[in-house]
């Protein structure tokens, strides 16, 4: 499996709540779901902003990048200002108070971790969209959610394959993962400085799952060890996202076997259930796992 430190750092600083309830209720409207793309579009365009402010192109030369890289981060950086400016607009029409910008803390070092975390937020923000647009009911804004998914699904595989070098689809390549709405901001809120955001933001009636940490490696087709904490202990499977489906390993003595077949980035939960995973019934998680494979279908290591 190709890993990354970023879905460790995801996982250690998720921090305990109680179970969300289902996200059509918490985010009862298209105000709501719209503030909480707009929430996801705020952190986007400033980890562009901040990385490009930090890095410069002789910096991105030093880590061994082509001239062109830079200039498509700063692209990209433009789209992510765009769909700040959108959603703003379309929140304002509806009635709605737009969310502004929090402060946020993101872990790179370098161009290098810069791309690999860009890597990982692309793929999120791509599965947030997939998972939330049925949620939303005006059709006018449901086109330009679905217009900005696919615009963060090309951010992706241009960062995976052009510039990391990996592979250019999600999970399975010809599904992209639904996340529910809680499970994305648990895997963003690690990035958000703690009482940062304006007073005057309506907060987002979502809360984080605890945090899924397993132990040992995950290698498909073998065992690993998913560590035992009070937030785990109802759990009885790990559910695994890949594509549009979702397949559950039951928890046996703290171990599980990982399925084979597994490719691309995969989303881990824990589960009180063997059958759904769902707000009701995810206990942990999720965690990005990263299995790389090169173009004759080997995982990396």
């Amino acid at each position: 499996m190709r890993s990354t430190p970023f879905p460790l750092f995801l996982a250690s600083l998720c921090v305990a709540s109680p179970l969300p309830k289902v996200e059509r209720r918490q985010l009862v409207n298209d105000v709501g779901i719209l503030n909480y793309a707009l929430t996801l579009e705020h952190l986007e365009s400033a980890f562009y902003r901040g990385a490009l402010e930090t890095y410069n192109a002789k910096a991105f030369e030093e880590a061994g990048f082509s001239d062109d890289v830079r200039a498509r981060f700063v692209e990209i950086a433009q789209h992510e200002a765009a769909h700040v400016t959108v959603l703003t607009t379309a929140v304002e029409a509806l009635g709605g108070s737009a969310v502004e910008p929090c402060q946020y803390n993101f872990p790179h070092t370098d161009p290098k971790s810069f791309a690999v975390l860009s890597q990982v937020l692309e793929g999120v923000g791509t599965s947030a969209y997939t998972g939330a647009a049925n949620l939303i009911s005006n059709g006018l804004y449901l086109t330009a959610a679905t217009s900005i998914l696919a615009t963060e699904a090309r951010h992706a595989s241009w960062v995976a394959s052009a510039v990391n070098k990996l592979t250019p689809w999600g999970s399975l390549g010809a599904f992209e993962v639904p996340l529910i709405p809680a499970a994305v901001y648990t895997l963003a809120a690690p990035f958000i400085k703690l009482g940062s955001c304006p007073s005057t933001n309506l907060p987002l009636p979502l809360k984080a799952f605890p945090p899924l940490i397993y132990t040992s490696d995950l290698v498909p087709g073998h065992t690993a060890t998913v560590e035992q904490n009070p937030a785990t202990s109802s759990a009885t499977h790990i559910s695994f996202f890949t594509g549009l489906d979702k397949i559950f390993v039951p928890i046996t003595d703290g171990q599980i076997l990982v399925p084979e077949g597994l490719s691309g980035a995969v989303y881990a939960v824990a589960t009180k259930s063997g059958e759904e995973a769902t707000g009701d019934t995810i206990v942990a998680g999720p965690v990005i796992l990263l299995f790389e494979k090169d173009s004759k279908g080997h995982l990396i290591n």
